[in-house]
């Protein structure tokens, strides 16, 4: 077993540009896990900077300097966030507090329509199960309503500490699009002399973080703006909270479809019951989520539609857990990155595979 081990070391190891990019990766890790908590703003930062290179890259191709073509759209996107906060926060708390005064009434629906079930089908459906299930549901729908009313009453006191962190990112973000390059090569002091394969891991992936959040901003505002029309269309109550719930619902992929699912069919079934509003609310829905994944991720995301939905699964739910939401977020170019470090690693055949290649 040892020698085993010995072969594989050496097989994989030898190579000094192989032992910087696990040396990086591994000092890379260990950062985040411990730090992450500490650097969400830097994380945040880096995703804005991501966003908005593109812009300031095409503003420089115009004849305008890096500065003056970062400031630009620096302001642009602090007045469109600025803008849209102002029109669709205060509508969204309201909605928010008014389904957590509606929960109560849901479940009391919920109870009447389970309870009717024992007595249709007495061989099939239990009433203790039935009574355990409405207990359950009732404490999570109430701890949800709870959640709800806490968050909009503490809104305001949030609202100063959400203010220093915009502050603190805008900051950040600036200098990041400012002094890109300069920021890029200072990293090189800190690395490696062999470091080969972390220049090609490295830029391949600087390209896939680029593209990939430039395409889920694009696919949360297509998504969550086609939900919020067909929810207004069919006039289904709280479109506004679930259309922004069903857009971000995108983050995780999969999973968040299924998830986002829950809420719209249950407020379409509090609202209209088994009648053709909801099934139109539903067949509409299955829709958006069908062209969601079949025809705009693949258009966005090229590359990650290439990964397997098990190992985007898998990255979900391992990430997501190191992580919490960033792992989530970059689950899918942590995924990518794990691929091309697997493609990048230099592979030492063994003899007797060469000479049988001979």
């Amino acid at each position: 077993m040892l020698d085993v081990i010995k072969h594989w070391y050496r097989q994989r190891f030898t190579d000094p540009g192989a032992v910087a990019l696990f040396l990086s990766l591994l000092f890379g890790f260990v950062v985040v896990y411990f730090l992450g908590h500490i650097l969400a703003p830097f994380f945040v930062a880096v995703v804005v900077a991501y966003l908005l290179d593109w812009p300031v890259t095409r503003m420089q191709r115009f004849g305008l300097g890096r500065v003056l073509s970062a400031a630009i759209v620096q302001l642009l996107f602090a007045i469109l966030v600025v803008l849209s906060l102002i029109s669709i926060v205060p509508t969204f708390l309201t909605q928010m507090a008014n389904l957590a005064r509606e929960i109560p009434t849901m479940i009391s629906r919920t109870q009447e329509l389970l309870l009717t079930l024992p007595e249709e089908y007495p061989e099939l459906v239990d009433i203790t199960l039935i009574q355990s299930v409405l207990d359950d549901l009732r404490a999570r729908l109430l701890g949800s309503a709870d959640a709800i009313l806490s968050v909009s009453l503490n809104s305001l006191t949030n609202a100063a500490v959400l203010m220093v962190y915009a502050l603190l990112v805008s900051v950040l973000v600036f200098f990041m699009l400012k002094d890109k390059r300069q920021l890029l090569n200072s990293t090189n002091r800190f690395l490696p002399r062999n470091r080969e394969l972390v220049t090609r891991v490295w830029r391949e992936m600087n390209v896939q973080i680029a593209n990939y959040v430039r395409g889920k901003v694009i696919e949360i505002l297509i998504v969550g703006s086609v939900s919020y029309l067909t929810f207004m269309l069919l006039d289904l109550r709280y479109p506004l909270l679930l259309s922004v719930l069903v857009g971000f619902s995108v983050l995780i992929p999969y999973i968040g479809a299924a998830a986002a699912t829950v809420p719209v069919a249950m407020v379409g079934l509090f609202q209209w019951g088994f009648t053709p509003p909801f099934l139109y609310l539903i067949i509409a829905y299955g829709i958006i989520q069908a062209l969601d994944g079949n025809v705009l991720v693949p258009i966005l995301f090229s590359e990650a539609v290439n990964l397997h939905p098990i190992a985007i699964i898998m990255a979900v739910l391992l990430f997501g857990g190191l992580w919490g939401f960033w792992g989530v977020f970059f689950a899918i170019p942590l995924a990518t990155l794990v691929k091309a470090v697997v493609n990048a690693w230099p592979r030492n055949e063994d003899p007797a595979v060469l000479i049988e290649k001979t």
